[in-house]
C-alpha cells in the first residue's frame, strides 16, 4: 500500500497561548489537500480528527496546567501513528501545535526507527527548566530526545524515540539563549537560515539527506512559521528572514526525489491570523510537492 496515505488532524491549541491552531486542520482540508494528493495518484484515507478537548473547558491557567490532556492526546496520536505505519500507509498528520510531534513521531518510529528533517523557525528544543513561557509546543524536540515532563517523554513507550545524530533542522533562526546552548551540545544537525542563505537550500537538503542515508524511512515535520511571515501570514509565532516559497518548494522537491518519505507533519497554521486561507493553501503545495508533485 506504498501509495497510500492516511491523513490524521489533531486539532490541539493546548502547548501555546495563542489561540486559533486547533482551527488549522479544517483549513488544510478546504484547501484541497485530499484533491491534490488523490491527483498525484494515492490512494486516500481520512481518519478525521483525533478527540481533543475544548480549550476553555480545562482548568484555567498557564499552559502547564493542560498537561494531563496533552499526554492523553499525544498517546492517541501516537497511536493513530503507529497503526497508520503498521498498515501500511503513510500518515499524514495535521495540526495543530508541534506538540503533537511528541505523538507522531513518537509512534511513526514504534517498530522501526526513522530519520528526523525538522523544518522551523524555532528549536522546539526547550525544557521545563529553560523555558521562560512553559509553552509546551516549544518542547517537542526535547522531548522526543528524553528531555522534558517525564509523563510526555513517557508517551508510547518509554524514553527517548529518535537519537539526536538521526534528527536534522532547516530554517532555525529564532532560538531562546539556554535552547541554543541545548541544541550546540546536543549532537543534532542544525541548519540554519544563514547556511542556506550561503550554500543554498539546494546544497542544504542534499546534505541532509546524507546524514540521514542510514535511514529506509524519513518523516518530515514542516511547521509552517519556517517561512517568511511575507509567505504564510498565518501563524501564530512568525519570525522575520525564514524560507521564501520557492526555497520551500525545492526542499520539498528534493526531499520526494529520495523516495524515502514515510510520513509527516504540517503544524501551526492558525487561519483567524490568516488572509483569505493563502498560508493553508500554501501548506497544500508543499504537501503535493512533499508527495511527488513535480514541474516535468
Amino acid at each position: 500500500m506504498d501509495k497510500a496515505i492516511r491523513i490524521i488532524g489533531v486539532p490541539m491549541d493546548l502547548g501555546q497561548a495563542q489561540r486559533g491552531v486547533d482551527l488549522g486542520p479544517g483549513a488544510i482540508r478546504y484547501a484541497g489537500l485530499s484533491a491534490r494528493l488523490k491527483a498525484l495518484g494515492y490512494e486516500i484515507h481520512d481518519a478525521g480528527n483525533i478527540d481533543v478537548p475544548v480549550r476553555d473547558s480545562l482548568p484555567g491557567g498557564p499552559e502547564r496546567k493542560f498537561l494531563p490532556s496533552i499526554q492523553r492526546i499525544c498517546e492517541e496520536v501516537y497511536l493513530a501513528g503507529r497503526t497508520a505505519v503498521e498498515e501500511g500507509f503513510i500518515p499524514v498528520f495535521l495540526g495543530g501545535d508541534h506538540s503533537i510531534a511528541i505523538g507522531t513521531i513518537g509512534g511513526v518510529t514504534h517498530k522501526e526507527p526513522s530519520g528526523v528533517i525538522w523544518i522551523d523557525a524555532h528549536g522546539d528544543f526547550n525544557t521545563p527548566e529553560s523555558s521562560r513561557s512553559g509553552n509546551i509546543h516549544g518542547m517537542p524536540l526535547a522531548t522526543l530526545l528524553g528531555s522534558g515532563f517525564p509523563e510526555l517523554v513517557a508517551v508510547g513507550r518509554p524514553g527517548a524515540k529518535v537519537k539526536a545524530e538521526d534528527v536534522v533542522m532547516i530554517g532555525i533562526r529564532d532560538l531562546d539563549s539556554e535552547e541554543r546552548k541545548q541544541l550546540l551540545n546536543c549532537g543534532v544537525t542544525v541548519y540554519t537560515m544563514r547556511d542556506i542563505d550561503e550554500q543554498g537550500m539546494g546544497a542544504i537538503t542534499r546534505k541532509a539527506l546524507a546524514k540521514l542515508s542510514h535511514h529506509k524511512r524519513i518523516h518530515i515535520s514542516i511547521d509552517v512559521d519556517s517561512l517568511d511571515p511575507h509567505e504564510a501570514p498565518g501563524v501564530g509565532t512568525p519570525s522575520s528572514g525564514g524560507l521564501t516559497y520557492r526555497e520551500a518548494q525545492l526542499l520539498m522537491e528534493i526531499l520526494a526525489d529520495s523516495c524515502k518519505v514515510t510520513s509527516a507533519d504540517i503544524v501551526e497554521i492558525n487561519p483567524i491570523l490568516d488572509l483569505a486561507n493563502s498560508t493553508a493553501r500554501m501548506a497544500v503545495d508543499l504537501a503535493a510537492s512533499l508527495f511527488g508533485k513535480s514541474i516535468l
